[in-house]
């Protein structure tokens, strides 16, 4: 019997705002949620800036639930988990493994909680009621055959309560252009929604 392809592992480091560093599982073969995206990296440091802290210096997260999307490595969900929030990172069911390396390997730095759960986008979402504070993206938006899936999912997760934070990057060659504006196109039907320009978002983040 032939042995399959060996995986080749790598890890990325990222340095969080109170000088700590989540280790990051990669792999080198698989699809695109295998690594660690520049769209999760400025998410996850959009989390961590003034915005999110109120006067006591109590970040907004703190006790709320979350759910990521197309998590992939979990990079953006674990450190909304290190920020106190109650997380479930979810993707498609061959990642669910690197995912709960991920949270293994960066429990220490929890201070909320958090878990890994397969959802596939169009598919049943009774498994994630009630319905989270908070919904995170990052760069999911990339697949044309995957759009309407997303938001049908979207759609059943959110009350008209929860927030949903998307960060993506914009790519202006092939199909991309159209891909994006037609998710913003279907977006708008169930949806309200506003831009965050780069220069909202504090130059740290670009760093």
């Amino acid at each position: 019997m032939a042995a399959g392809p060996i995986q080749e592992r790598f890890v990325r480091e990222l340095e969080l705002k109170n000088g700590s560093v989540l280790s990051l599982e990669q792999h080198g073969l698989g699809d695109v949620g295998c690594v660690v995206w520049d769209a999760a990296l400025v998410l996850a440091k959009f989390l961590q800036t003034e915005d999110f802290y109120d006067l006591c210096s109590r970040h907004v997260l703190r006790g709320c639930s979350v759910l990521e999307l197309g998590a992939g490595t979990g990079a953006v969900g674990l450190v909304a988990a290190t920020l106190g929030a109650h997380v479930t990172i979810t993707d498609l069911e061959d990642l669910l493994d690197l995912l709960n390396v991920n949270i293994e390997n960066n429990k220490h730095l929890i201070s909320g909680s958090i878990q890994a759960k397969v959802l596939k986008w169009g598919e049943n979402v009774s498994d994630f009621c009630p319905t989270p504070d908070y919904i995170l993206i990052a760069d999911c938006i990339y697949y044309e055959e995957s759009l309407e899936p997303l938001l049908r999912t979207l759609k059943e997760l959110a009350s008209p309560s929860t927030i949903i934070l998307c960060c993506f990057e914009k790519r202006t060659v092939g199909k991309n252009p159209d891909i994006e504006r037609k998710f913003f196109e279907l977006l708008q039907v169930d949806f309200e929604w506003e831009a965050i320009e780069c220069t909202e978002m504090g130059t740290s983040i670009w760093k």
